[in-house]
């Protein structure tokens, strides 16, 4: 199956990955062609589908390269919590490369494309190759820390700032790897999605993005966010980019 998968294609399912991470640290060519030859296969799934199911037995990671997907924990009464919302350039499970499983399912939002990276690759860059290694490393702990920014938006924020600050991390993060520009991103969700990503009902989210668009702060319609006034967001939200941990440096 590895022989099937052309250069194009390698180099197609790291674009967001080599972005995200290039922006936070060097990447040499010869750790960019190790990513590129541990990819065994490449898929695609359309919207609903689960990607990694809880409590599977894993022997690969998932690298998304394409669409948006979700982890997910559903409650007994059907409520869903999304726990995050992933894009281009992250890791799904990379996790699972030591858990052996996760404890949540891992779900396509809109159709979604995803390279395979077999856990023997992954342990031969372990053993092999300590920076590549600390850089993906790197990544968990990133993944890490936008949970605590969750939990804290889920805890202690407010219905409107918990919106605000969603879409001003998804606005960060998609332009790191070219999704995004200065006043604008697509984001083909429903407000059901946003529901579950910030603990608040279909309706509530809907009365404070009618809100931010009265104050010509934002609109979200049709699949994309349209950002008027990104100070007085990021006020709004109280967003602090430093969880992100955006500067580059040596790892």
């Amino acid at each position: 199956m590895t022989a099937e998968l052309s250069d194009r294609d390698r180099d197609e399912a790291l674009r967001g990955l080599l972005l995200k991470l290039g922006a936070r640290d060097r990447i040499g060519e010869e750790e960019k062609e190790i990513l590129r030859r541990s990819i065994s296969d490449v898929r695609e799934l359309p919207a609903g589908q689960v990607i990694v199911r809880a409590g599977t037995t894993l022997s690969e990671s998932t690298l998304l390269f394409e669409g948006f997907v979700c982890r997910y924990k559903d409650m007994a009464d059907g409520q869903r919590q999304i726990l995050e919302i992933h894009i281009s350039g992250d890791f799904l499970d990379l996790h699972g490369f030591l858990l052996k499983r996760i404890d949540h399912n891992v779900a396509a939002m809109t159709s979604a494309r995803f390279a395979l990276i077999p856990h023997d690759a992954l342990r031969r860059i372990s053993e092999n190759y300590p920076h590549l290694t600390r850089i993906l490393w790197f990544s968990t702990l990133l993944d890490a820390a936008i949970h605590r920014e969750k939990i804290l938006s889920i805890g202690r924020r407010s219905a409107v700032t918990r919106i605000a600050h969603l879409l001003c991390e998804l606005r960060v993060r998609l332009k790191l790897v070219g999704l995004a520009d200065e006043g604008r991103y697509a984001l083909p969700l429903k407000q059901a999605d946003l529901a579950g990503a910030t603990g608040l009902t279909s309706v509530h989210v809907n009365r404070m993005l009618r809100r931010l668009r009265n104050e010509e702060i934002l609109t979200f319609r049709g699949g994309e966010v349209v950002i008027h006034d990104w100070e007085r967001l990021q006020k709004l939200a109280e967003f602090n980019p430093a969880y992100l941990h955006l500067e580059r440096r040596p790892r």
